[in-house]
């Protein structure tokens, strides 16, 4: 086995070990030697890495929470027009409802977490800030903390539905709270 002065990515295959095993078996499932197992690295590494497994789940979740703001950022960044913000937000939500079973179990483990656990309600209030920044490039703030829950809610409805609703039904839930005028003055 690779010492760590050649295994320069031992600390972020940990990670990566972390969210599969938290995916596989929930966050119950997860110890320092089933990660160490997963990660193929020496038990040892996971205290050299972190002082201990809230830190582990910490920065696991962390990881994540910047591949979901990502997919934010590739499907918001170009829109020129609220129109095409729209459109946009409805290929976000079917993007993450079609994608990776993971994703879908990761957000729903921290989602668990940050209900029991403060430290990870922090984690999650600044993922859902750093996501409607993306947002707030196209609509006013309170209206892109609306959207924001709406794509959270529409993204779990359509993973879990025996038949998701399609496009056309996304797009008109995006349009009504976007949408001028359809806000209560």
């Amino acid at each position: 086995m690779a010492t760590g002065h050649t295994d320069p990515r031992r600390r972020e295959r940990i990670l990566d070990a972390t969210l599969d095993l938290i995916a596989d078996e929930g966050v119950a499932g997860v110890s320092h030697r089933k990660i160490a197992a997963r990660a193929g690295v020496p038990l040892g590494s996971m205290t050299y890495h972190f002082s201990g497994m809230d830190e582990v789940l910490r920065e696991a979740f962390r990881r994540f929470t910047d591949h979901i703001v990502e997919l934010f950022d590739a499907r918001l960044s170009a829109p020129a027009d609220a129109d095409q913000a729209r459109a946009a937000v409805t290929d976000l939500v079917h993007t993450l409802s079609e994608g990776s079973p993971r994703d879908l179990v990761l957000t729903q483990e921290l989602y668990t977490l940050a209900a029991r656990r403060p430290a990870y309600r922090e984690l999650t209030h600044a993922w859902m800030a750093r996501s409607r920044v993306h947002l707030e490039k196209h609509f006013d703030p309170d209206t892109a903390r609306q959207l924001d829950a709406l794509i959270e809610g529409l993204t779990l409805h359509r993973a879990l539905a025996r038949e998701p609703h399609d496009r056309a039904l996304t797009l008109e839930a995006v349009t009504r709270i976007t949408a001028p005028g359809t806000r209560p003055s």
